[in-house]
């Protein structure tokens, strides 16, 4: 943003460097993954940022100034960027941010989520709820019968017969297709049994690259079923299972949109998909699942990226713009590699893809001078350990630790696991303000057997993994209200920006959106998923690496 707090954030640079050089070691050695829970594996691989200690402290979070791949480019409010209709005012005269909480301040049940003062989202990729937890105790899991065996058999047009759910022990999967077609299959009309078709169909990565690693590692079920059918268990996925049984597990969070990745990451920071006809005029945008402002990428690319510059794409406001508005820190963190804007230069580390990272190609971004709250990971770790989170922060994997097949969800779990360890290791004042919400952005063509709603002509898509980790989080307790990402943006609305929405009508932003899809009568309230009249949660630090010696 680069407003202020300069002379800060200089005081600062010799901690930062020391302490993000050995994160990113830590962030960077991961040694080659194993394909199951039962294989050999490799020793753990030195983990340099457990060094670092945690001690208590007083700091603010601390503004940057610096724009990933730009070093030499200024982030300021420029109200000549703004689109037409847009309210400029906040631009002329920029907000002040915010003052940190008082952590000291007794904990009032009655006011309830206002105990939090920092949310984050950490967003893995592909997986969808019966994948993951199709048999998690409690939970709304895989339909069996009094015998414990799944009752659903799904059709196979290539090999004949039916397909059953088995439980894949390996840890690298192939998946299945995740578009709207592949969704428009496998949903079938609600019958929910066309998951097996969609991938003899459609295919996949590794259909179309089978001998590039990890690929040949991925196997089929015992009775030749592909993976898209396979669930695991805490076998596989003791990090995740044990955060769940300790914590609060949504099992009705759907994914905001029908579509993939691209689309799914829109919708967590702006509650829309869409293209815009033109780029001046936000009211010329209309949804699009596909490839949302791909008409602006540079052949043969149907998605743009940071790298290519003007014009950016999505000129619809996110909530980013109402954080801006109010005064609210917040940090949004990707691989250390990753550019923000041209020239990309002086970038060192694995990058996160862009179809995760949209915020750069957000005109309110650039409008607002917040490019540069886009941030390496390894900050995110140091401000963590030292106390010093944003208000809001999401938090994205690096390239191929995202779970998005066939990226390794041993490896994926250790990298999440590193983060979440981070807070619960940071100053106890901390973590006692703190909620940490852990999902994944699509299905990723994987079986789910509940029929997802439809709240308008986006979605909702199929059901994904989520979770809320807290010290006020309701204790292994299954939350069954109906949710998706636009509950996420609910609950920030109302922490932090007293309820106001991203609605075209009020926010000073205007666009054609379809639905103020925090609105919406069927969304549930992440709210409820806390009760600060308990005994606080301790902080639940885990080893990353439990398959490893």
């Amino acid at each position: 943003m680069g407003r202020q707090m300069r002379s800060r954030r200089a005081l600062a640079v010799v901690s930062l460097l020391t302490v993000a050089g050995l994160v990113a070691m830590a962030c960077t050695s991961d040694d080659a993954p194993t394909t199951s829970a039962t294989s050999s594996a490799p020793s753990e691989p030195a983990d340099p940022s457990a060094t670092v200690a945690a001690e208590p402290s007083d700091s603010n979070w601390i503004e940057p100034t610096d724009v990933l791949g730009a070093p030499n480019l200024v982030s300021e409010p420029d109200p000549a960027l703004a689109p037409k209709g847009v309210d400029t005012q906040p631009l002329r005269s920029p907000p002040e941010l915010q003052a940190a909480a008082d952590r000291s301040r007794p904990f009032d049940p009655a006011a309830g989520i206002m105990n939090l003062d920092h949310l984050v989202f950490i967003v893995l990729e592909n997986r969808s709820f019966d994948h993951y937890f199709g048999t998690f105790p409690g939970a709304d899991g895989i339909p069996r019968d009094a015998r414990g065996r799944p009752k659903v058999c799904l059709p196979d047009p290539e090999q004949g017969g039916c397909q059953r759910p088995y439980h894949d022990t390996n840890f690298i999967d192939q998946g299945g297709p995740h578009g709207e077609v592949g969704s428009e299959i496998s949903i079938n009309g609600g019958a929910m049994d066309g998951f097996v078709e969609a991938r003899r169909v459609i295919g996949n990565g590794c259909d179309k690259h089978p001998d590039e690693k990890p690929c040949p590692q991925a196997v089929d079920g015992p009775q030749g079923q592909p993976d898209v059918m396979g669930y695991h268990t805490e076998e596989e996925l003791p990090i995740y299972w044990k955060y769940a049984e300790t914590f609060t597990l949504h099992d009705r969070m759907f994914a905001p949109t029908d579509s993939w990745t691209l689309p799914a990451h829109l919708f967590l920071i702006s509650a829309w998909s869409a293209t815009c006809s033109d780029l001046d005029d936000p009211m010329s945008c209309s949804s699009d699942q596909k490839f949302p402002g791909g008409i602006y990428a540079d052949e043969p690319s149907k998605i743009w990226a940071p790298k290519m510059g003007e014009p950016r794409p999505y000129v619809w406001a996110p909530i980013t713009w109402l954080l801006y508005k109010a005064g609210v820190s917040w940090g949004y963190y990707v691989g250390e590699g990753t550019c923000v804007a041209p020239p990309c230069e002086h970038l060192e580390g694995i990058l996160t893809a862009p179809v995760q990272n949209p915020l750069p190609g957000f005109t309110a971004t650039a409008a607002t001078g917040q490019l540069d709250n886009i941030r390496p990971n390894t900050e995110f770790i140091r401000d963590a350990r030292n106390g010093d989170l944003p208000s809001v922060s999401w938090f994205m994997p690096e390239k191929d630790k995202g779970e998005h097949p066939p990226d390794s969800i041993e490896v994926g779990q250790a990298y999440v696991a590193k983060a979440i360890n981070a807070i619960m290791e940071g100053p106890e004042e901390q973590w006692m303000r703190t909620a940490i919400f852990l999902t994944w952005d699509d299905w990723g063509g994987f079986y789910d057997h509940v029929k997802p709603p439809v709240v308008d002509e986006n979605g909702w898509g199929l059901r994904v993994p989520s979770m809320v980790i807290s010290p006020w989080a309701k204790p292994g307790f299954i939350d069954s209200q109906t949710l998706s990402y636009d509950a996420y943006l609910k609950l920030i609305e109302d922490r932090f920006l007293g309820g106001e929405r991203l609605d075209p009508e009020t926010d000073g932003w205007p666009d054609s959106r379809p639905t103020v899809r925090e609105e919406v009568k069927l969304l549930g309230d992440l709210a409820l998923d806390f009760d600060f009249t308990q005994e606080p949660l301790p902080p639940l630090v885990v080893d990353p690496w439990p398959f490893r010696d």
